[in-house]
């Protein structure tokens, strides 16, 4: 494998009533995704028999007895709402969050697109449910609220389950650490309400408590060690809930392909006799939760943590190690150009490891400059979503005589992440960014699934048999045959069930009767 690995994000937003501050959100969340279905498809229910989030990947599970409510996941009630998205996807309510999961796909650039195709969905549905309620609904694409909440943007990987899950907690754990230097999407106000003035790097970091764990909305841990494939019993799903929310294409795309690359790094180390213990042993935090938060505070990028090793490193050392292994790996697997280049073999993979690279130039630029030199690195901010957002606030604060903790400082945090575009500070300052993806292709993408993975199935059964479908997950859709039985499409491989693979079958369809040979019957 290469870059190339179904994998997917799942965005919870901060929703408000303009007209109520004091609106319940629980409420104005199942109004919004209530504005995201149809009459179509507004009956067709999730199916819950494939979650497992009692299942834990070291090997054992929790007592559902002794689980929080938060944690199960599987256990829909009367009033939580799903709907099916046009391109596939699934809009719901995540506890007092309407959420967005996008459909698999196979690339972080698809994955990309697929996102911001949601952010798009995720509006229209505010609108809708606006305009139906009376009210006047907003949504934010952020993680945290200043005062002492957070919720998540988290990644889905699909990871061979051959490599033993301690190794992937051990490569994942330093990764998770650091990445946020060019990952991170700034936030305002340093710990979880906001103890201190000042500015960070990640939005997420001072919510993480624990180095490993089940849990996803409390004591939040930097590997989540959540062991639901929703794919065949040769792959575990590595669920990442250390993520920000990014605005900017650049550390979005970073954040999901270098870790895509991590994980093919402890795929194949062995096959090469890459010596990957060693390299842990260099850059692992002897105290993870406590790195995780020393990164995100320091703006300058060069403190060092301690590690396992005794040796301190930075955060930028760190991810020079990772990648020069990837590239020593790669090399072995792979071979090289008369430059010395790994002959990557997609594209995908040829764009990320550059852009990996840009992203080490960049922040060694900035660790090593001085605030008034950082002003002006306009190129790198269009990039480094933390350095973008640090430069107009810094801008206002100097203007201003402005505190860190100014609540006009804050307002402009909070206005970043706002979806409806008059009222946010980032689509004011989009055209500074790099852009990757055009808004042809993602208005494409909120109504069209990926044709190369599952989701084209599901988005297709829903599309044209709507009245026939019963309910739907990531790996199965049950619809109701002429005989009044249900009967299940198996749908467990990312991979398979394509457009290539089933379109002959659903374009000679003229009832759902005549996609059987698609069912597990």
């Amino acid at each position: 494998m290469t870059v190339l690995r179904a994998m997917g994000t799942e965005t919870e937003y901060a929703v408000t009533d303009r007209t109520n501050p004091r609106a319940n959100p629980v409420q104005l969340s199942f109004d919004v995704v209530d504005g995201a279905a149809d009459d179509a498809r507004r009956h067709i229910r999730w199916d819950y028999r494939g979650e497992d989030p009692v299942n834990d990947a070291r090997g054992y599970r929790l007592e559902r007895a002794s689980a929080r409510r938060d944690m199960l996941t599987d256990s829909p009630q009367l009033q939580v709402i799903n709907t099916i998205a046009p391109n596939g996807g699934r809009i719901y309510v995540d506890h007092a969050h309407p959420e967005y999961s996008a459909p698999e796909t196979l690339d972080p650039f698809q994955a990309l697109l697929y996102d911001r195709a949601g952010d798009r969905l995720m509006l229209a549905a505010a609108r809708e449910a606006s305009a139906r309620t009376g009210k006047r609904i907003e949504l934010f694409r952020n993680n945290v609220d200043g005062k002492g909440a957070s919720w998540g943007s988290h990644e889905s990987y699909q990871i061979l389950r051959s490599v033993p899950f301690d190794t992937l907690i051990a490569i994942m754990t330093p990764h998770f650490v650091t990445r946020q230097i060019y990952c991170g999407t700034g936030r305002v106000g340093l710990g979880e309400r906001c103890e201190t003035a000042g500015f960070q790097l990640s939005q997420r970091a001072d919510y993480v408590h624990a180095k490993v764990g089940l849990q996803t909305t409390f004591d939040r841990p930097i590997i989540n060690t959540r062991d639901e494939s929703h794919s065949t019993d040769r792959y575990r799903r590595l669920h990442v809930i250390v993520g920000d929310a990014n605005r900017m294409d650049t550390p979005e795309v970073l954040r999901l392909g270098v870790t895509s690359m991590i994980a093919w790094l402890a795929e194949h180390a062995d096959e090469v006799g890459y010596d990957l213990t060693s390299l842990v042993q260099r850059i692992t935090p002897a105290d993870p939760v406590e790195a995780i938060h020393t990164v995100s505070h320091d703006l300058t990028l060069r403190q060092a943590y301690d590690t396992e090793s005794g040796t301190p490193i930075t955060a930028w050392q760190t991810q020079v190690l990772l990648r020069s292994a990837v590239y020593e790996v790669a090399a072995g697997v792979y071979g090289t150009d008369i430059e010395g280049e790994p002959l990557w073999p997609d594209d995908p993979t040829t764009r990320i490891m550059s852009m990996w690279g840009t992203a080490l130039e960049d922040t060694a630029r900035v660790s090593h400059a001085d605030d008034d030199e950082r002003m002006g690195m306009d190129v790198a901010a269009g990039r480094l979503e933390w350095l973008l957002k640090w430069q107009l606030m810094e801008r206002l604060r100097s203007k201003r005589s402005l505190a860190w903790d100014d609540p006009r400082i804050r307002a402009m945090d909070i206005a970043w992440a706002a979806l409806e575009p008059k009222a946010s500070v980032f689509e004011a300052v989009r055209s500074r960014t790099t852009t990757l993806i055009d808004g042809n292709a993602i208005d494409n993408a909120g109504t069209h699934a990926p044709t190369n993975t599952r989701a084209w199935l599901r988005a297709e059964v829903v599309r044209r048999f709507p009245e026939d479908v019963v309910a739907v997950s990531w790996r199965s859709i049950t619809v109701r045959g002429g005989d009044g039985q249900l009967h299940d499409i198996d749908i467990a491989d990312p991979g398979e069930h394509t457009e290539a693979a089933c379109r002959t079958i659903l374009d000679g369809a003229k009832t759902v009767d005549d996609i059987s040979a698609l069912t597990n019957d």
